[in-house]
C-alpha cells in the first residue's frame, strides 16, 4: 500500500477553518441523504452505505445531533432533495489521473463546471472509466499519531483483530486499509479501543503508485485544479495519483 502514507487525497478536517468545516459537513450530509435513500432506510445496521458515511462523519467530528438530524430529514415525507451521484474522470497536467465524485441536482451545471476546471488548468475531461480502471476502491482509516506515542505493533494487531486487511505506519499518522464494506465496523472497533480517527472512508487508490510533476507551471496548474474541485459544492471527493499534493 506504499504511496498512500503521505495522506494523499484525504480531506484534512483537523485544524480546518470554520467555513471549510461547515462545507465538509454539508457534503457529508448530502452523501448521507443519498445513502438513506439508496440503502433503503435510516438504520446503519441494515444499511451498509449509511454505516460507511456515518463512520466518515464521525471521523470528521460531525456532531451526533447533526448526523441524527440529517437522517431524520432524509426519512421525512417532505424531503424533496433529489441528488444523483455522477463521477467525472480525466487528466490533469502531464497526464495525472483525476477522478471527481459529485452529487448534484443539476447534471448539466455540474458537467459544465467540471469540464471547465479540467480545461482551464491544462487537463482534459475524458470518458467514463478512462482512468478509474487503474484505481482500486478500498476502505481507508487514518489514525492520529501526532505525538508519535502509539506503538506500531499494538495498533497493527488491534486493526487486524478488528478486521482490517492491511496496515501502514508513517510518523504522525497510521493508516488502516479495509474492504469497502468494512469501514464502519473497523472504525467503530478502533474508536472503542481509544484511537482518534482523522478520516474513515472509501477511497480510490492508484494501483501503480503516484506521478511526480517537475515543471513549476504544471505543479501550479495541478494545485489550482484540485482547489477548484474541492471548493465546488457539488464535489464530494477528488482522487488522483499526483505525488506532491498538499
Amino acid at each position: 500500500m506504499s504511496g498512500h502514507s503521505k495522506w494523499h487525497n484525504i480531506q484534512k478536517t483537523k485544524g480546518a477553518a470554520d467555513a471549510k468545516r461547515a462545507q465538509a459537513f454539508t457534503k457529508i450530509a448530502r452523501e448521507m441523504i443519498v445513502a438513506v435513500k439508496e440503502g433503503g432506510g435510516g438504520d446503519p445496521k441494515s444499511n451498509s452505505k449509511l454505516a460507511t458515511v456515518i463512520a466518515k462523519a464521525k471521523a470528521a467530528n460531525m456532531p451526533n445531533d447533526n448526523i441524527k438530524r440529517t437522517i431524520d430529514k432524509a426519512l421525512g415525507a417532505g424531503n424533496t432533495d433529489n441528488f444523483e451521484k455522477i463521477v467525472y474522470e480525466g487528466y490533469g497536467p502531464n497526464g495525472v489521473a483525476v477522478i471527481v465524485e459529485t452529487m448534484t441536482d443539476n447534471r448539466n451545471r455540474t458537467a459544465g463546471e467540471m469540464r471547465h476546471y479540467f480545461d482551464k488548468y491544462g487537463g482534459n475531461m475524458g470518458a467514463a472509466n478512462c482512468v478509474s480502471w487503474s484505481f482500486d476502491r478500498k476502505g481507508v482509516i487514518v489514525i492520529d499519531n501526532e505525538d508519535e506515542e502509539l506503538e506500531e505493533d499494538a495498533v497493527m494487531m488491534d486493526a487486524l483483530d478488528a478486521g482490517a486487511d492491511d496496515f501502514e505506519a508513517d510518523g504522525e499518522v497510521m493508516t488502516v486499509y479495509t474492504g469497502e464494506d468494512n469501514v464502519a465496523a473497523v472504525s467503530e472497533a478502533l474508536t472503542q479501543k481509544g484511537y482518534t480517527l482523522l478520516s474513515a472512508q472509501v477511497e480510490m487508490l492508484p494501483q501503480n503508485g503516484y506521478v511526480k510533476l517537475t515543471d513549476e507551471g504544471d505543479i501550479k496548474n495541478m494545485q489550482k485544479m484540485l482547489d477548484m474541485f474541492e471548493d465546488n459544492d457539488d464535489v464530494q471527493n477528488v482522487w488522483h495519483n499526483w505525488e506532491d499534493a498538499e
